[in-house]
């Protein structure tokens, strides 16, 4: 059992001490009074960092000599090549185990079937019942079946011309063959550009036109909340806006008749071009430093960016980060890892996949709701599968608490061994009620804090070793130099607010944004010249605990996802009622943050209930559910200062549902403040 205690550091936390951003939901929630969490006992016997002591022991070893610690994690994974060097780093360029040849599909996959786990389970995956009153489909994939299944699929990607180099874009449900369609990217050399099955035809055709991806992987639709959702209809009206795609390949989940394209031979369905693949293919040896993919991910401007990573140091980074945050033991039968976030994200790319594969623990996939077909859902998986380590955002946690207690009370969850969050920083309600409600007071919960851009994990507990504070997500990972400074780089003192910033380079960091060399520069690395600035606001407490308060830029959290607002702006904009918007963050109960927009209309469009309707609807064609906004706001005119800059900052305090405290003096039309506070909330 954990052995709470009152924290003196805990006493100490505060919204007035929360930095660049102190409009953080997760912060102004906090408990007057937090208690900390040391390691259960019994789980320290057995983890694989069994006490703080050797933490810092292995972190100071890390820093101090980084080539030596991460060039020994290397040699736990097959290289056909061994590296030169293990980094090369000419800021804001790094290189990692240069000169070295590998294959991320083969320690995923073959290295296993090579060393004899051939029908060892590889992927459990669980889907929605495809009509009422059946059980849940259930298919079990071993090492053996992955490896068939990829190599035929890479053969496929062959007959079609796909070559090492090419880009190839996925938009898939979450089914087994994403994960399989993956990992023969991988095998052969082309980089993936997977896109979410909820984004809109106008994102898929963007994403597509920047990596110049001919070739795009979809179905016919997938499962939720027992309904079909129809994919391959989005792409036709993507493509329909681009003639770069010259492949598209469908596989067949749903019975629903969709339409394929015959000439020139674009559309082919997955079962007939499998059905004569050979089964032998082997992996390219790839440079460490080869693109493994991109994944698009959202800006203070307008256009996604491109976020690339490349092989041997984003498998080394995720391989550990997955065995050591998850104490994941190979030589544990009754192992079953979950995560429950879309392999469309990078948490499903680093940590359903990637990460988890080469650890020889098995990876659960699920394609669903978490409420259907009721809202216990999630712990009647856990009960009927036994998971054993469980990895969700704080947004499904809150909504698990409104659902009510009663649900994971029905449900023996005394399999799990380790609770995970990521997305956002936590609020200390939802750690509280996770740890009890889920965890039944014996697991520990590790708070992970890492981005699209890191790859994996950098701030966060170890299990076994960290004690825990509800809200914060402790602790550096190995390797990992983080600090807290002020605008011009100097370190900040305890409790006081600053930048989150990275100070060394680590593995799976990004190696850059596709095709646009200076926006990587001026994004992640001219902010605070010499160090990667994450774009988050955080501070660390007396006992050395990192919190993270939120976003700093234009950049909002919806549901664990990032949003730029200028992506919203320009989908309200581009409606023929809107003359301009500007969209702000807000606190929202079960998301954490939601999408609060401030619009004005064209001369002679007027503001109705309809309207709203409207607006939110096209943001969700134009870019995808997730973007819609869940406040509208109609209004003659937005805060401008002279020089003509929307003042966001007092739309977001109008947002918060207080009133405008800060200082309007360059506010150009005092006037427009009395206006908005008139607007008519949606």
């Amino acid at each position: 059992m954990t052995s709470p205690r009152t924290s003196s550091a805990a006493k100490a936390v505060s919204p007035a001490s929360a930095g660049p951003d102190n409009s953080n939901g997760a912060m102004q929630s906090i408990m007057h009074e937090l208690r900390q969490f040391a390691p259960p006992v019994d789980f320290a016997v057995r983890a694989h960092v069994k006490s703080f002591k050797e933490y810092e022991r292995l972190y100071h070893q890390s820093i101090d000599n980084p080539e030596k610690f991460w060039g020994e994690q290397a040699d736990r994974l097959h290289w056909f090549k061994k590296w030169d060097r293990v980094l090369e780093w000419n800021l804001p360029d790094a290189k990692w185990f240069v000169g070295g040849k590998t294959n991320l599909c083969y320690n995923c996959v073959d290295r296993q079937v090579a060393d004899g786990l051939g029908d060892k389970l590889a992927i459990v995956w669980e889907g929605e019942p495809m009509r009422e009153g059946q059980p849940p489909e259930v298919r079990r994939l071993t090492y053996r079946d992955l490896q068939r299944e990829t190599a035929k699929f890479a053969n496929v990607l062959k007959s079609k011309g796909v070559k090492k180099g090419d880009r190839v874009t996925l938009y898939m449900p979450m089914v087994p063959e994403l994960a399989i369609a993956v990992l023969a990217c991988a095998r052969i050399g082309a980089p993936h550009s997977v896109i979410f099955g909820g984004f809109s035809a106008n994102a898929i055709k963007d994403r597509v036109e920047d990596a110049q991806s001919t070739i795009l992987i979809t179905a016919d639709g997938g499962f939720r909340r027992g309904k079909p959702v129809p994919l391959k209809d989005t792409v036709d009206e993507a493509l329909s806006m681009t003639n770069l795609v010259k492949t598209v390949i469908v596989y067949q989940r749903t019975e629903n008749p969709v339409k394929m394209t015959p000439a020139p031979g674009r559309d082919h369905w997955w079962h007939d071009l499998m059905r004569d693949a050979s089964d032998q293919c082997p992996c390219e040896p790839m440079d460490s430093e080869d693109l493994l993919f991109i994944l698009y991910t959202s800006g203070t401007t307008g256009k996604p960016k491109g976020i690339m990573h490349t092989t041997g140091g984003y498998m080394v980074h995720t391989y550990l980060t997955s065995r050591y945050v998850f104490d994941l033991h190979e030589e544990d039968p009754s192992e079953l890892y979950w995560c429950t976030a879309d392999v469309g994200w990078i948490t499903g790319h680093s940590y359903i996949i990637y990460g988890v594969l080469p650890n020889r623990v098995p990876t659960f996939m699920y394609e669903g709701a978490p409420n259907s077909p009721g809202p216990d859902r999630f712990w009647d998986i856990i009960e009927r599968h036994k998971i054993t380590k469980f990895y969700t955002a704080p947004t499904a946690i809150r909504a698990f608490m409104k659902w009510g207690d009663e649900h994971p009370g029905k449900h023996d969850l005394s399999s799990l061994k380790v609770l995970g969050t990521v997305g956002e920083p936590i609020n200390p309600e939802a750690w509280m009620w996770y740890q009890k409600h889920i965890g039944g007071d014996r697991c520990p919960i590790v708070d992970t804090w890492w981005q699209t851009e890191t790859g994996g994990h950098m701030i966060t507990p170890i299990p076994g070793a960290t004690t825990t504070t509800p809200g914060s997500c402790t602790r550096p990972f190995f390797g990992i130099d983080a600090a807290i400074v002020s605008k011009d780089g100097q370190e900040m003192p305890p409790n006081a607010g600053g930048f989150l910033v990275i100070r060394k380079p680590w593995p799976s960091m990004l190696r850059g944004i596709w095709g646009d060399r200076e926006r990587f520069v001026k994004t992640y690395w001219a902010e605070i010249p010499g160090f990667y600035f994450a774009g988050d606001g955080a501070r660390r407490d007396p006992e050395g605990n990192f919190w993270v308060m939120g976003r700093v830029d234009d950049v909002i959290n919806v549901s664990g996802h990032r949003l730029g607002t200028a992506e919203v702006e320009s989908a309200l904009v581009s409606h023929p009622a809107v003359a301009e918007s500007a969209v702000v963050g807000m606190p929202h109960e079960i998301k954490g943050t939601g999408i609060a927009a401030f619009v004005t209309l064209k001369a002679g469009q007027k503001p109705s209930e309809a309207l709203k309707e409207e607006l939110i609807q096209h943001v969700g064609k134009e870019i995808g559910a997730i973007a819609k906004p869940d406040q509208i706001r109609f209004t003659d005119a937005l805060p401008k200062t002279r020089s003509g800059k929307i003042m966001r900052r007092l739309l977001r305090e109008l947002a918060h549902g207080g009133e405008v405290q800060g200082d309007t003096t360059t506010l150009e039309d005092l006037s427009v403040l009395a206006n908005l506070r008139q607007s008519e909330e949606a």
